[in-house]
């Protein structure tokens, strides 16, 4: 194993190796919200059927976050473990690492493939109530994204091991590859070849299988550091049990967005007046799709923390993890806070990207989603620290920490406060302040959290 990448991960200025590897990263992880948004643009405005089909992406959302979750938390264990043994010089624990995540990708596969033929009637049909048109096309659109999920589980292995080594150029790379195919996919199957819903997911899902070869020829080809070994892909347990010690909070962490997404349909449905109950599930659906640009930059920042924070905990430099850490902070309010105006300028044309075929709902529905932009992207500073903290976090080995961050802003906070505004006669306008609330609450949380473990970890290196 050559000198290169431990000499690059522990030896560039910490600044400059954040930008150079966090932007590549974070470009990566918002790349990764495209399908999902370019799916639900096409759909929302294919004609008639756009509301229906718009409903059936927002049922259907929370699986395959929770596809994403999986596949990102075990590559994010893949990552913390890949980046130690790294600086450790460990050349057979890389190995290793590399094997069993191999291992695990077709065993996460198995998992939803099993799920899409048992279980897609069950789970659209669970928020679709009576409303058929919504149903069918939900079933019919989570079937063949979990049946032909292999794509994006690979891909957010595969592009661990690029990302790990500080080749995230490659990995982004990867992911444009993908999501341009799917921009061109969606249009041709959904207006020349009319197969509605339908040609959406085989327009994701084709996408995402770009994604996953380019990552493994640039992995196979490129990455020289590590020596890939067909012995390393026997089951090792200790090593799997390694990967999620950070692994597996990891993707709790993320299948708490899932949950997020689902409680909030629910507690929209519990309005009494169906067409403010359906205006705000069709609206938070839309939004939480716009909102996934903020939300995936920051776990791009967070994963790129992961990246540098282990190697240098691992090489256990004191100086560089301090000042990694601080940077990190700063970079997160500088990354959030760009976010954060280009949002409030945008929500017009961003909500615009929606448009219904029915004139009638397109306004009240536009109004919403600007409203929705404006007031929850007020809490994207505090969130994007959050997430950040999250990644310091992981870095350190913690698992529980994290986890509870997550289940504070995303369950435990969220639902209470946004059941009480849609108890308020203005809730069309009022439940989007649970986000800014929520988060700042969380931050502060994060933050005594952060200087806990940065006086248990650091005093001991």
């Amino acid at each position: 194993m050559g000198n290169t990448n431990q000499n690059k991960m522990g030896t560039i200025s910490m600044q400059k190796l954040i930008w150079n590897m966090g932007i590549p990263m974070i470009v990566s992880m918002i790349l990764q919200s495209v399908y999902n948004i370019i799916d639900t643009a096409f759909i929302i405005n294919m004609g008639k059927d756009g509301i229906s089909g718009n409903l059936a992406l927002t049922y259907a959302f929370p699986i395959q976050l929770l596809i994403i979750a999986i596949g990102v938390g075990t590559g994010v264990g893949i990552n913390a473990l890949l980046s130690k043994k790294l600086g450790e010089k460990d050349a057979e624990g890389v190995q290793k690492t590399i094997g069993n995540g191999i291992f695990l990708i077709f065993c996460i596969y198995l998992l939803f493939l099993v799920f899409g033929l048992l279980g897609s009637n069950w789970f659209i049909s669970m928020q679709a109530a009576e409303n058929k048109d919504a149903k069918e096309m939900g079933i019919k659109y989570l079937k063949i994204c979990c049946c032909f999920s292999f794509g994006t589980i690979g891909f957010t292995v595969y592009e661990r091991f690029l990302q790990s080594t500080g080749k995230t150029l490659y990995s982004t790379i990867s992911q444009i590859a993908g999501a341009v195919t799917n921009i061109i996919l969606d249009y041709i199957f959904i207006y020349p070849l009319h197969m509605g819903i339908a040609g959406a997911a085989w327009a994701t899902i084709i996408g995402q299988m770009i994604s996953l070869f380019c990552a493994m020829l640039f992995h196979y080809i490129i990455n020289k550091e590590i020596k890939n070994s067909l012995k390393a892909l026997i089951p090792n347990a200790t090593v799997i049990k390694d990967i999620y010690k950070i692994g597996f909070s990891a993707a709790l962490m993320q299948g708490l967005l899932s949950v997020m997404m689902l409680g909030m349909t629910k507690i929209f449905g519990t309005i009494e007046n169906n067409k403010t109950a359906t205006l705000l599930q069709g609206s938070f659906g839309i939004y939480y799709k716009i909102m996934q640009f903020a939300l995936f930059a920051a776990f791009g920042l967070s994963n790129t923390i992961i990246s540098i924070l282990s190697f240098n905990y691992g090489m256990k430099n004191k100086e560089r993890v301090k000042t990694c850490i601080s940077l990190a902070i700063l970079d997160s309010i500088i990354i959030a806070t760009l976010i954060t105006i280009l949002f409030e300028a945008l929500a017009s044309p961003l909500a615009k990207l929606f448009s219904m075929a029915s004139v009638d709902i397109e306004t009240t529905i536009n109004q919403t989603v600007i409203t929705a932009i404006r007031i929850a992207s007020l809490g994207y500073i505090f969130m994007t620290i959050s997430i950040v903290i999250q990644g310091i976090l992981q870095s350190f080995r913690y698992a529980i920490f994290p986890l509870l961050i997550s289940f504070l802003r995303l369950c435990l906070l969220v639902f209470p406060i946004a059941y009480l505004f849609t108890l308020s006669e203005n809730t069309v306008t009022l439940v989007w302040w649970t986000f800014p609330i929520v988060e700042t609450l969380t931050v502060i949380f994060s933050l005594l959290i952060l200087k806990y473990a940065y006086r248990k970890k650091i005093s001991n290196l």
